[in-house]
């Protein structure tokens, strides 16, 4: 069985201009990076924003597993086959990070032969706007601690910058650093952290942005440290906007690459769905939405964070609203939330399918409180069963949700036909009555405490006195009419990872909280949940190289 990359690899690529002219695009609407990917102009952006906006589909999925869930794969394979259908269709994904490409989830470009590509192009540095993301962060960063070197003219409190760096990698070893080491001339001595990339309040902006206008909006108005007196520092005070701007200017405009079956992918943003709102860019939707009549997007980890955040976060800021939602399944990811060890999985096992199955019923629930029409789709693989997909499918129609499997992996659009003929009669029938889960007039803890009991099916909530503190006082400082961006482990409904299915009768944990005021909400940590990731004990960069040939190996 050929591997990921060699299948991109192998594929037969068109020029991206020609892509482009698929969708009504010229060459002088794109910036071109090479052969086989491209940014799309400002000028051509902005000559499109009184078009029609065409459907929305959103993909979604059950918790993560270690078995994976194909949710990218559908995303893809879903698009081509609408095309196959004869649908003018676009995919708008996010960017992978280098964490965890050379960690332990491998890139996110798909897989098999429902794949964006050149894949490693994509998986590693793609345009660079990563890099963009990380260098602005790190200027302001640093412009902090030189302001507040020269004399700290506007009284900042150094144990109450909030402000942290960023890198692009997984690394825990710069989780909780010391700086201002070595004497005076090195600036002051504090206690500083790191982030990865993906979780900077910058990449939040940068997805949520319209344009660059409001990107400088945005950047002026994040709070970065706070003054002895208590009062917000924002970034517009230390003087870095314009700079971060210049970072930026490239970075802000959406890539355009293609499927293996030459279907055209708009690839902007990055930010995680554990620990920031798991959304590509508004700029790359609308795009896709005005060029297109049917958008296939997706947002990150299961529905209880990324399609939660979609919806009232990305969704709200934007403007836009999904018209039909896909929740990805796979037999083994069922399983596992069953009680199945990994080395199991490949058995047949119906009964924990049975008992497993509460946790997809869990998200199907909560889809259905935004108001959106659902369909499941079942990621098939050989192992999988006739008894097992049975349960599947009986399960869903009890569930009065539409049920398709997908082969997408192995077949590409062709195997996504059964799925694209559901989502489209869904679409036709225009059942979707959106809505967001609460309103902005609610408290900071009332949202919390709505998205703990609807989403997640927690009895209550507790705060750490330090986290309870911070947002009575985020509601005096006047941002309590923000959404909230709540950072949680993937692998649970609940905050312990531990905790598969659908667990009842637990509380979420709140152990800190700040303010993107940038971004547009608050952000809420939850359990043990980190910003900076760790390496595993083998990571992924073990198995990644350049052969003989400069061709990369090893990069899944």
């Amino acid at each position: 069985m050929k591997s990921d990359i060699e299948i991109s690899q192998e594929s037969k690529m068109l020029p991206i201009v020609k892509i482009a002219e698929s969708i009504g695009m010229k060459e002088e609407d794109l910036q071109l990076y090479g052969k086989y990917k491209a940014k799309l102009s400002n000028d051509f952006i902005e000559s499109i924003k009184d078009r029609k906006e065409g459907k929305l589909v959103l993909v979604t999925a059950i918790n993560p597993t270690p078995a994976g869930e194909g949710k990218t794969t559908i995303t893809i394979g879903l698009a081509d086959a609408l095309r196959k259908l004869g649908k003018k269709a676009i995919i708008a994904l996010r960017e992978p990070s280098l964490g965890p490409c050379f960690g332990i989830k491998g890139g996110a470009s798909g897989g098999g032969y429902a794949q964006v590509v050149p894949m490693e192009d994509l998986n590693l540095h793609l345009t660079g706007d990563f890099h963009a993301i990380t260098s602005a962060n790190n200027l302001l960063a640093a412009m902090i601690d030189n302001h507040i070197h020269f004399g700290n003219s506007l009284g900042i409190d150094p144990t109450r910058v909030v402000w942290k760096r960023c890198m692009d990698m997984n690394d825990r070893a710069l989780r909780n650093i010391t700086i201002g080491l070595g004497g005076k001339t090195n600036g002051p001595v504090r206690e500083d952290h790191f982030v990865i990339t993906a979780a900077s309040e910058i990449m939040a902006v940068f997805c949520l942005a319209e344009d660059m206008d409001d990107l400088r909006t945005r950047l002026e108005r994040m709070v970065v440290a706070y003054t002895y007196g208590g009062e917000p520092v924002t970034a517009g005070q230390i003087g870095a906007v314009g700079a971060m701007c210049a970072l930026l200017r490239d970075a802000i405009k959406p890539n355009l690459m293609q499927t293996i079956e030459h279907t055209p992918a708009l690839i902007h943003g990055g930010p995680f769905a554990n620990i920031a709102h798991g959304c590509n860019s508004v700029r790359a939707t609308k795009a896709a939405m005005r060029l297109a009549d049917i958008t296939v997007t997706e947002a990150g980890f299961g529905a209880d964070l990324g399609a939660e955040k979609f919806m009232d976060i990305k969704c709200r800021a934007a403007g836009i609203k999904p018209d039909a939602v896909v929740i990805v399944a796979t037999v083994e990811a069922i399983k596992y939330n069953g009680g199945v060890e990994k080395k199991d999985l490949k058995k047949e096992n119906v009964a924990a399918l049975k008992k497993g199955i509460v946790n997809l019923e869990k998200h199907i629930e909560n889809l259905h409180k935004y108001g959106v029409p659902v369909v499941v789709a079942l990621n098939t693989f050989v192992t999988d069963t006739d008894a097992e997909i049975a349960v599947i499918r009986d399960f869903c129609r009890e569930m009065d949700c539409e049920f398709s499997q997908a082969t997408v992996w192995a077949d590409g659009g062709e195997g996504g036909l059964d799925l694209a003929g559901k989502v489209v009669n869904m679409l036709d029938e225009s059942k979707a009555a959106f809505h967001t889960l609460y309103g902005l007039d609610h408290s900071l803890k009332e949202k919390i405490e709505t998205i703990a009991a609807e989403i997640y099916g927690a009895d209550g909530v507790n705060y750490s006195t330090d986290a309870g503190k911070k947002l009575d006082n985020l509601e005096k400082l006047g941002f309590g009419g923000l959404p909230v961006c709540i950072a949680k482990t993937q692998y649970s409904l609940s905050d312990d990872p531990g905790k598969l299915g659908r667990p009842e009768g637990f509380r979420l944990n709140v152990n800190d909280a700040y303010v993107s005021a940038g971004a547009g909400f608050v952000v809420v940590l939850t359990g043990s949940i980190i910003q900076m990731p760790g390496l595993p004990k083998e990571p992924a960069a073990l198995e990644i190289d350049v052969n003989e040939q400069g061709l990369i190996e090893g990069l899944f």
